[in-house]
């Protein structure tokens, strides 16, 4: 287990943390439908209301916060004293969508709803490349007997445009950029994979296929799903990791190799940055808990594009 220090609890079910450069942690809190700072003394300040499903954060070239809303398209399910993202309710669904948040003025307003006449189901994560451009996965929609298939767009942040990137995919969950911004990387939550895939020109890519075995960067035996990724500075994709024995963080290296699994004894262990001075400070957020946690990171740090 890893030597976890407790930064804050009592969140609902919070997800895409962003550290900040005051020490203080900005996440969202899906279940809370907010934003929410955390300072370093643990207090917890709302900066604001985001209906639907707030999932993953990220700040853009601009200085605004731009969110990948899911819509509210999970339910809030207690379970042995966890909180679990629960089936799909319509009635509390509002659509997927793309905002950004004014950071001085509070503004919130919605930047994308669809793609070429396709309405965003579920967007989840999100990450800029060093040219302004967003990354962000579309996790779809899961009901009793279907589910989505969906796939990673590219936007610019003035809502000039957007476009389908890589399809099919399945769950798509966390997304993230190499050190050089030459590799895109993904987490399919209910596979279990990590795919990786270069990037040719600012919003293109190298072909995709299902079938091609050099798209999968790793793979995990038995029952491990994945959820949220960063990047660190030696480039290993990070991914959090859910299960029952293995929840944590597991290390995967730019070559595919697993280097470790850090487990944290939350098996909803669901994002995790950089931040600290030299960005050797790893901050996780264990949604089923609720709480924010920091450990130091065993690798070279990262700092984000903005």
């Amino acid at each position: 287990m890893a030597e976890l220090t407790e930064i804050a609890s009592g969140l609902r079910f919070p997800e895409g943390p962003i550290a900040m450069p005051d020490g203080s942690v900005i996440l969202v809190e899906m279940f809370g439908k907010c934003i929410t700072r955390v300072k370093p003394d643990g207090t917890k300040e709302k900066i604001a209301d985001v209906l639907g499903g707030p999932n993953g954060i990220a700040f853009g070239p601009d200085c605004g916060l731009y969110i990948c809303n899911n819509g509210g398209s999970f339910s809030e399910v207690d379970f042995l004293g966890l909180t679990f993202p629960g089936a799909f309710n319509e009635s509390n669904y509002t659509g997927g969508r793309i905002q950004r948040l004014d950071m001085e003025t509070g503004e919130l307003k919605d930047l994308y709803t669809e793609c070429d006449g396709r309405p965003l189901r579920g967007p989840n994560d999100i990450v800029f490349d060093a040219h302004g451009g967003m990354w962000f996965t579309d996790y779809g929609i899961r009901q009793e007997r279907t589910a989505d298939f969906t796939g990673i767009y590219y936007a610019k942040i003035d809502g000039s445009m957007i476009k389908e990137v890589v399809f099919p995919l399945e769950s798509p969950n966390g997304i993230g950029l190499s050190p050089d911004g030459n590799t895109l990387y993904w987490a399919e939550t209910f596979t279990g994979r990590v795919f990786k895939l270069a990037i040719t020109a600012p919003g293109e890519t190298a072909q995709f296929s299902t079938l091609d075995p050099s798209n999968v960067l790793c793979g995990l035996p038995g029952l491990q799903w994945f959820d949220s990724l960063a990047v660190d500075g030696d480039g290993n994709v990070c991914v959090a990791t859910l299960g029952l024995q293995t929840a944590g963080v597991t290390v995967v290296s730019p070559t595919g190799e697993v280097l470790e699994q850090i487990l944290t004894g939350d098996p909803l262990t669901t994002n995790i940055c950089f931040g600290g001075p030299d960005f050797k400070t790893a901050y996780l957020t264990l949604s089923g808990t609720g709480r924010l946690v920091s450990m130091p990171w065993p690798y070279k740090g990262l700092k984000l594009n903005y």
